[in-house]
């Protein structure tokens, strides 16, 4: 009985069973991708990734690691060579799994496993999407190629509001014209402002006028006082005959 197995043998015999996952891992390193049964490629998936995770160091150590299990030197040249540097920056998850339907005949479950950052299709499609949109409010690449469509609605409905404020715009202008009429009142009521400035003056030098002959005439009382010191003579000479 197989109780707590958790290995699927795929019905073959342990050294059967390895040399099949390495034929078919050193296949999927230099074809990139390959179509198999479901459950062969998650017993391979469990077999490449570690490999493909051990490829980031480039030693002769890890070298001779990877060796042991693909027995393939070319496998191990490319993997060291090209796919390394393009799942450098990837932390695990370097496979991916698209179901195809069932075989003809056994009726089995196919499916494509195939490394991740060569394919090129699906790589471009997520590209624009991520320069587009941000979950934080930033204009940095997180966004889902689902969300690269929702972007396009909303510049079409923020185009009818620029034409509805169009209007606005003119109307503003047609106002202007009326600004423009009002300014020749106040340029009309300037000269009456300055007329009644010069009306002030005038008004101001007549009194001034008045008053100047008025004084020129309390000129001559001079003469009147010298009148009045003669009589005062006469008194006191009266006095004196009186006296003698």
């Amino acid at each position: 009985m197989r109780h707590g197995d958790k290995v699927n043998n795929l019905g073959r015999k342990t050294a059967h069973r390895k040399a099949m996952l390495a034929n078919m891992a050193s296949s999927l390193i230099l074809h990139k991708r390959i179509s198999t049964t479901v459950a062969k490629a998650k017993a391979l998936r469990v077999y490449v990734e570690p490999l493909l995770t051990k490829s980031k160091n480039d030693s002769t150590h890890s070298r001779r690691t990877v060796f042991s299990y693909l027995k393939s030197k070319e496998a191990v040249t490319i993997l060291f060579k090209d796919v390394s540097s393009k799942i450098a920056d990837r932390p695990g998850g370097y496979t991916r799994i698209m179901k195809t339907g069932t075989r003809l005949g056994d009726n089995a479950d196919m499916c494509v496993i195939e490394l991740v950052d060569f394919n090129e299709n699906l790589l471009a499609a997520k590209s624009p999407a991520k320069a587009k949109s941000s979950r934080r409010g930033k204009k940095k690449a997180t966004a889902s190629v689902t969300t690269a469509p929702a972007a396009k609605p909303k510049e079409d409905i923020e185009a009818p509001k620029a034409e509805e404020k169009a209007p606005e715009v003119e109307t503003k202008k047609e106002e202007t014209p009326a600004a423009a009429t009002e300014a020749p009142k106040a340029e009309k009521k300037a000269p009456e402002v300055e007329a009644k400035k010069e009306e002030a003056p005038a008004e101001k030098e007549t009194p001034k006028a008045k008053k100047t002959p008025e004084k020129k005439e309390e000129a001559p009382k001079a003469p009147k006082a010298e009148k009045k010191e003669e009589p005062k003579k006469d008194d006191s000479a009266d006095k004196n005959e009186k006296s003698e």
